[in-house]
């Protein structure tokens, strides 16, 4: 089978065309490389042995959407991943990220329909929970109103998915990631931001290896144990391996539903100070921090159940906390020594 992955030169999405490539699938990516690489493509070709096809196609762009798919008539499903995600740019351009993100999705969902393309693995996130009122959250906890433009891209992208379903032959399976860190074993592929990392973990390598002169850790004064916010992380490589098994699900015809929704972490919690300190013990560097004030829309505490997709999907993370850790400072060494930050 022939599988469309969208933004598949981004984090997520390499690391899942890798996988899918190690397991037969036969991968074409369309990425804009606004936030990535073209390169990536060339190392997924020397982990799996095989260079994935690529086009360089903005999903906003439709007239070349509706060529690309004339002319790969045999697509039998779309793992999407193309999105803006930043959460602190969708709060200043709000209507960058809804243009975006939801214009590149209904295109892509009408050339998919037109084209009778029928299974979807759409990529969703953990924040369309908000801060849950229970913990840990299922699938049936409470969407809320989201933080930033970015979440609710997230929640407006699912409900639009689910209609589509409702009146098509479409199969779709929403993945609500909590937080992927890591990087592949071989330190060819990894999370690469541009500028000034968003997210904790690059933050804390970039920092180890002499990028970034201090940490920051936004507020200890929380209602947790330490006072540092808690999340779920999970390794990459388990979140890409999940979208495998959600592509046979559909295609097996045992889904309950014509669109799904799973949680995709580990099913544990942990704070911004244990995974500092996890760091500092797997890599053997002593990090420089200091406490700043609380960061706007950040979430306390949030973490997963993750029973659904260990039972329905026979999906389960694998990867210890060290693990991940000890992959991420691979590779942001491997990336140092090769000038590609």
């Amino acid at each position: 089978m022939k599988i469309l992955v969208t933004g598949g030169t981004g984090y997520i999405g390499s690391h899942t065309v890798v996988e899918l490539q190690q397991q037969g699938y036969e991968v074409v990516i369309i990425d804009n490389l606004c936030n990535s690489f073209e390169w990536v493509v060339d190392n997924i070709g020397k982990i799996s042995g095989i260079r994935p096809g690529f086009e360089r196609i903005d999903l906003c762009d439709k007239p070349a959407l509706t060529d690309f798919f004339a002319r790969h008539s045999d697509i039998g499903a779309v793992i999407h991943f193309a999105a803006l995600k930043a959460v602190g740019e969708s709060t200043e351009k709000p209507l960058y990220y809804y243009h975006n993100n939801l214009v590149s999705l209904m295109n892509l969902l009408e050339l998919m329909t037109n084209n009778d393309v029928k299974h979807l693995v759409f990529s969703s996130s953990c924040t369309v929970y908000g801060q849950p009122l229970e913990l840990p959250v299922t699938e049936n906890t409470p969407v809320q109103e989201s933080y930033c433009p970015y979440g609710t891209t997230k929640i407006v992208s699912e409900n639009i998915i689910k209609d589509v379903c409702k009146i098509s032959d479409l199969k779709a399976v929403a993945l609500r990631y909590f937080n992927p860190i890591g990087a592949h074993e071989s330190a060819l592929i990894g999370e690469l931001p541009l500028g000034v990392p968003n997210n904790l973990v690059p933050y804390i390598t970039q920092t180890a290896v002499g990028k970034r002169e201090v940490l920051s850790i936004y507020g200890n004064n929380y209602n947790t144990p330490d006072g540092t916010c808690i999340r779920d992380y999970i390794h990459v490589v388990d979140a890409a391996k999940a979208h495998i098994t959600a592509i046979k699900h559909m295609i097996s015809g045992v889904s309950k539903e014509k669109f799904e929704v799973f949680n995709i972490g580990t099913g544990n919690g942990n704070s911004v100070l244990e995974i500092v300190n996890t760091f500092m013990k797997v890599s053997g560097v002593n990090l420089e921090y200091r406490i700043t004030g609380r960061r706007p829309g950040d979430v306390e505490k949030v973490w997963a159940d993750t029973s659904k997709a260990n039972r329905d999907l026979g999906w389960k993370a694998e990867k210890t906390l060290e693990d991940m850790l000890l992959s991420a400072w691979n590779w942001e060494q491997h990336t140092a020594i090769l000038n590609h930050e």
